[in-house]
């Protein structure tokens, strides 16, 4: 199908651009800075190092997986490749969700190769239900930073929204939690802004509920909370390539 043979190229694409050697040198600095710290901590060094380089690889995988995207769209609108494929006999919807597939598969594959050394501190299954939300928060990241990468067609401002979306779903829980702690105010004016802050949650992905480190230390999640977990990303992974789809489809024709 021409919408795999997509995917693939863009999967050969990343490994002929240097994604490979920037992914090595992530788990390096993973794996160096967990020596550095089985130096420093004097107990539960197994549980540092395992919080603090799963934290560190889960914002590598994101940050380069969002720059491989990103980079790798706006490399075919200034050598216009992607006016060529315009002009195939090819569908918009197949085009695009043929790059998204490849990207997403990207997103897997960062997933696996940035787990597997979280099995030196973790149980096996404990990396599997982690390595497992890396790979479908990955594809979320993937599916935002095409999106956005298609529509404003900028780098930076490709990247600055990939990065704004993210950063305000994983922070969005803490926010709420401020907004309706006991030392809130009681006014007409913090009452209306924490209804803004619930119905900006509603909208986004519940990103500060999944890929969470304390599955690393403490055990895996429950398959009754896990499961809706992964679910949501789904869907707001069809959501944004829908959208996606739309807007290529409208700014193609």
């Amino acid at each position: 199908m021409p919408a795999l043979i997509l995917g693939r190229l863009v999967l050969v694409e990343a490994r002929r651009g240097g994604l490979v050697w920037l992914a090595a040198l992530a788990l390096l600095a993973g794996i160096a800075l967990s020596a550095f710290l089985a130096q420093l901590a004097i107990t539960e060094s197994r549980l540092l190092q395992a919080a603090v380089v799963a934290a560190l690889l889960r914002v590598c995988a994101v940050f380069l997986l969002a720059a491989q995207v990103v980079a790798s769209v706006r490399r075919e609108i200034d050598d216009r490749r992607l006016e060529l494929m315009l002009a195939l006999p090819l569908s918009r919807a197949a085009q695009y969700l043929g790059r998204l597939a490849g990207f997403i598969a990207l997103g897997f594959v960062l997933a696996i190769v940035f787990a597997l050394p979280l099995l030196l501190w973790a149980p096996a299954g404990a990396v599997l239900a982690w390595g497992l939300s890396l790979a479908f928060e990955l594809a979320l990241v993937a599916a935002a930073a095409l999106f956005f990468a298609m529509s404003l067609g900028q780098v930076v401002s490709a990247l600055a929204a990939t990065a704004g979306l993210y950063l305000l779903s994983r922070s969005i829980g803490a926010i709420q939690a401020i907004a309706s702690g006991p030392l809130a105010e009681d006014s007409l004016a913090h009452e209306l802004a924490r209804r803004a802050v619930d119905g900006v949650a509603l909208l986004l992905p519940a990103l500060d509920r999944v890929t969470r480190t304390e599955w690393l230390l403490y055990g895996t999640p429950d398959a009754r909370t896990y499961a809706p977990l992964l679910a949501g990303m789904l869907i707001y992974i069809v959501l944004l390539a829908a959208a996606g789809v739309f807007d290529f489809a409208r700014r193609a024709a």
